[in-house]
């Protein structure tokens, strides 16, 4: 390439050289003028010699200046360029490896913040999931929540609540507020005080909405600086404790009172023969109110421990199959001595086909012994008893209709209570202790079973017992 840039420099230089000379040569040449004029060849030489001379003077001046004309042209835009091109070619080579290296640190430099932007992304993205799953896994449990969960901020506006707590405490719309709910309440309660001072409040009150007891628990909760930023209540429905409870004391008062008169009545008597003489009819009549009030105190002790051994799980059941039509066949048979007393229309109706059933035959054969002891004493004299033993579905039932006094509706739904009587007076003196349905509601629940009631006033009762056949 460079070879080709001389040649071409020498024939510009060529090319320069001959139109120079041509245009000198032809501003001094002789004209045809000069030439006539002159008088002989001699001149005419002579003043072609005087023209060349001026010629090649002018030629080699001109050429001279041109030639160092371009070569200063040519050193600064040619020659001083290749030559600095030369020199630097090393330390652009090292600046190009550096800015190479630059290059590619910088890339990996970009490439090294581009990762850790998506690793942190992900994470980011990975902790606002979890974050969403576990807002979403709160909201779910609130929301299916039996206890009721109201949060307020300070100044006592509702911030949450769930379902359950607007169920549990009837709330409409206008109750937005913590005084406006806990004020409808009768509670008296201070917001400020129960969050800046709950050590020296009662963070727990009790109420009553309609039929349902409540206990609500009021707590403070704090922000990330550990200031406090609301308060809390849990609502409970405590409705079925507190009729435990109940239950409870009465069931004490009813066992100390059942064993009270029987006990009283043996001591009195006991004392009386002991304190006189009396004949032998009066003896016997007090021996025989002793031995009866005895007998009643055992049989009240035989169920109260029934009961205490069903409720412990304690009784020794077998599981057997049995046919349910000739159980209840032989249970009538037992009381035909009760039934004959009082001269009543007994009947039993077994349909065809009924499966056997597996359950505990003992505790069965009680429970319809009960009911159609029930049916027998409290039916009056020459009433009609109807037994039905069918199937329906998957279950035999026995169904026990008699005509005899009945139970007031009120009672219905309280007749399987312990030691609860619809006629008190008339029960204890019938012999019977007030946990007969108590007892055969526990053992039918244990086997899977049933009971249901239906009665009215001076018509009769209806009893259904469903068992699963097979």
């Amino acid at each position: 390439m460079i070879r080709n840039v001389q040649l071409k420099i020498i024939l510009i230089f060529g090319i320069i050289g001959i139109v120079i000379i041509s245009s000198i040569g032809a501003f001094y040449g002789m004209s045809l003028k000069q030439i006539s004029e002159a008088q002989n060849y001699t001149e005419i030489i002579q003043k072609q010699i005087t023209n060349i001379k001026y010629i090649t003077i002018i030629a080699v001046a001109l050429y001279g200046v041109i030639t160092i004309l371009v070569g200063i042209f040519i050193s600064k835009v040619i020659i001083k360029p290749i030559t600095k091109l030369i020199t630097e070619a090393p330390k652009i080579a090292l600046n190009e490896n550096t800015n190479k290296n630059i290059e590619a640190k910088r890339k990996n430099g970009v490439d090294e913040l581009t990762n850790a932007f998506d690793i942190m992304t992900n994470e980011l993205s990975e902790n606002l999931n979890e974050v969403n799953r576990q807002k979403k896994q709160i909201e779910t449990i609130l929301l299916h929540m039996t206890d009721g969960v109201i949060a307020f901020d300070m100044d006592g506006s509702i911030t949450h609540i769930n379902p359950a707590a607007t169920k549990l405490l009837k709330l409409t719309e206008k109750d937005n507020s913590f005084g406006a709910i806990f004020g409808k309440l009768n509670i008296n309660i201070n917001l400020e005080k129960t969050v800046y001072l709950e050590d020296w409040t009662s963070l727990e009150q009790r109420a009553t909405v309609e039929d349902k007891y409540l206990n609500i628990f009021f707590a403070s909760f704090k922000d990330e600086k550990d200031i406090p930023s609301g308060i809390m209540a849990v609502v409970q429905d405590i409705t079925e404790h507190v009729k435990l409870d109940n239950m409870r004391k009465e069931f004490v008062a009813d066992v100390s009172h059942e064993l009270k008169t029987p006990i009283t009545s043996i001591m009195g008597y006991a004392d009386t023969l002991i304190e006189s003489e009396y004949d032998k009819d009066m003896q016997d009549k007090f021996l025989n109110v002793i031995s009866s009030e005895a007998r009643r105190m055992a049989k009240l002790v035989t169920d109260l421990l029934t009961l205490s051994r069903y409720d412990t799980n304690k009784v020794k059941k077998e599981i057997i199959e049995f046919d349910l039509g000739e159980l209840v066949k032989s249970c009538q048979e037992k009381l035909q001595l009760e039934i004959n007393k009082k001269s009543h229309d007994v009947e039993c109706f077994v349909t065809a086909n009924v499966p056997p059933v597996r359950a505990d035959k003992d505790g069965i054969e009680r429970v319809v012994l009960n009911i159609l002891t029930n049916s027998i004493k409290y039916t009056p004299e020459k009433g009609i008893i109807k037994i039905y033993v069918g199937f329906v579905y998957n279950d035999a039932y026995i169904k026990v209709i008699d005509n005899g006094i009945g139970i007031p509706e009120e009672d219905l739904n309280r007749i399987f209570e312990r030691f609860y009587r619809v006629d008190k007076a008339r029960t204890r003196q019938m012999g019977g202790t007030g946990l007969g349905l108590s007892i055969a509601k526990e053992i039918l629940d244990q086997n899977n079973s049933s009971i249901n009631i239906k009665s009215k006033v001076g018509e009769g009762t209806e009893v259904v017992i469903r068992i699963p056949t097979k």
